[in-house]
């Protein structure tokens, strides 16, 4: 952790809803006139998309059906962790862009499937912001986690997740039903062993609860909208946090514990505003008088 250079950890599995989370972070940058420094954690994959291909095959004539994207030999833990602690530790650091698609492919000049050349950070920054699947990592040979001075986890309860997996993979990325059900099943224990772990070391937790049926996430025709949830906000540590004021400014919430806040699913905006926007503050104003 770093007063002068402090970052901003954001991690949740595959359709989990992280890329939602940046929106709200990049709205209260911009507000607030912070300058910060974006990696995805898909830059950290080990394998461009034919290699990773080739990769899963070459696991599965060895009678391993379960290679995948959740666990370390398909990504660069190493390499993330380095770039979070040089950040931490002088504000400097590198990383590149995993191209998704043909749009992503015209703005960085690369195939989809293939990562862009490693670039320096900008000069400057008030603070690191991550986003991705292994941002509180934290395996016998490295850890990620030691390094973020906000960890924040998206945790959709698991029938939504995979909802909402299965229909952004199928809508924007066209892969058929059969082939990202097989994704899930071959995930599932690095989910279990990387991903699911995370959110123990994570200081805030968001996790949305569907509140119409989800049992069947496999036939589901739609992803329940956020009028049909309901969010669980856990925080590690209360200490310092208003829920009196969050209370009175998100109608409708109330207290399960002491340290957590359940809320409508449509006020998640408005709940990651009034919690992050002072928070970003504390280490813009940390990072300033120590400098």
């Amino acid at each position: 952790m770093s007063t002068k250079h402090p970052i901003l950890s954001i991690t949740g599995s595959s359709g989990a809803g992280t890329s939602t989370v940046k929106d709200t972070f990049e709205h209260i940058f911009f507000r607030e006139s912070v300058n910060a420094c974006f990696i995805e954690g898909d830059a950290f994959h080990r394998f461009t998309r034919q290699e990773m291909k080739a990769a899963m095959a070459h696991a599965e004539e060895g009678g391993n059906r379960n290679f995948s994207h959740f666990g370390p030999e398909a990504n660069l833990f190493s390499e993330l962790e380095a770039v979070f602690r040089e950040y931490s530790e002088s504000g400097t650091g590198k990383t590149r862009r995993y191209v998704h698609d043909e749009i992503e492919s015209e703005r960085y000049g690369v195939a989809p499937g293939e990562f862009s050349e490693w670039e320096s950070f900008p000069e400057g920054t008030d603070l690191l912001f991550y986003e991705g699947l292994h941002g509180a990592v934290n395996t016998a040979e490295t850890n990620v986690a030691q390094y973020a001075d906000l960890k924040v986890g998206v945790v959709p309860v698991t029938n939504l997740e995979w909802i909402q997996k299965i229909h952004r993979d199928k809508v924007a990325r066209g892969y058929s039903a059969e082939a990202i059900t097989d994704t899930i099943l071959r995930r599932m224990p690095d989910y279990i062993e990387y991903i699911c772990p995370q959110f123990t070391n994570t200081d805030i937790n968001f996790q949305r609860v569907p509140i119409v049926d989800t049992s069947n996430p496999f036939i589901a025709r739609w992803i329940p909208t956020a009028d049909e949830s309901m969010v669980v906000i856990r925080f590690a540590n209360p200490r310092g946090i208003d829920f009196p004021y969050l209370l009175t400014m998100i109608h409708n919430s109330f207290m399960s514990r002491p340290n957590v806040i359940v809320i409508p699913g449509g006020k998640i905006d408005l709940a990651m505003q009034l919690i992050f926007t002072p928070l970003v503050m504390q280490f813009v104003e940390r990072k300033r008088r120590a400098a």
